[in-house]
């Protein structure tokens, strides 16, 4: 295959494919198209009244692009219930220079306060125009990794996002309002979402879009977001976007 930059990734993601590894330790690289395609609607989020509760308790903080790399990494830890990944050298090392390049975003969850916690859970993903392409989170404590989707979904809907793409359906996530859509309809969508603002430059690659990553955070318009890291977010204004809790 062609070399793993960033130019590639993006055009990919344009068109709804994605890079994965067989294996940690594996070279290769390959591109995946699902026939069917998990996405949750930004509207359709399940914040579980035990979810909001845990959200306003103070257990965790969460941030936003303070840890990038780490969160990368932590991805594709091997653990018990997970002992191989489909992240691998390449892949991490691509997905660096996207987020150098502000395309790329994680959210962090920390035990603590960030400057002395611990990370305990966390995803990452690549934003284009109004579409967000969620590619892995990880867990190390009961309920971090859902305090971190919960932060992201509140974050592109604050944003002006209309897609967020799962890639799979999990029973995971499932639980908090994924569903699964057929290809086409899928494209519909992606085509939607990256039609905000977006536009293909002379290489073909889509650009940012006027959808905001930082808004939540009252970054500055002009901020160049490869330099941005969002500081703490008020749980409770994460539980009021969110809307109303439910069983």
């Amino acid at each position: 295959m062609a070399e793993l930059d960033p130019d590639l990734l993006l055009r990919a993601y344009s068109v709804g494919v994605f890079p994965m590894a067989n294996s940690r330790e594996t070279d290769d690289v390959f591109w995946v198209e699902p026939k069917k395609r998990g996405v949750l609607p930004l509207d359709g989020f399940h914040l579980s009244r035990s979810l909001a509760k845990t959200l306003r308790s103070g257990r965790f903080t969460t941030t936003a692009d303070r840890a990038f790399g780490r969160v990368v990494a932590m991805c594709a830890e091997a653990t018990p219930g997970r002992p191989d990944t489909w992240i691998n050298p390449q892949i991490e090392l691509a997905y660096g220079e996207l987020h150098a390049r502000g395309y790329a975003h994680s959210i962090e969850t920390w035990e603590g306060d960030p400057a002395e916690g611990r990370l305990v859970g966390g995803l990452y993903g690549v934003r284009l125009g109004g579409a967000f392409f969620g590619e892995s989170m990880f867990s190390r404590a009961t309920d971090a990794s859902k305090v971190a989707l919960a932060h992201l979904v509140a974050r592109l809907k604050y944003g002006g996002f209309q897609l967020l793409d799962c890639q799979f359906q999990t029973d995971h996530l499932a639980t908090m309002g994924a569903i699964e859509i057929a290809r086409a309809d899928y494209v519909v969508l992606l085509d939607a979402a990256l039609g905000l603002g977006s536009a293909a430059s002379a290489a073909g690659v889509v650009a940012a879009g006027s959808a905001d990553f930082f808004a939540l955070d009252g970054a500055a318009p002009d901020a160049d977001p490869a330099e941005t890291v969002a500081g703490p977010t008020s749980a409770c204004r994460i539980v009021q976007l969110l809307g109303q809790t439910s069983q």
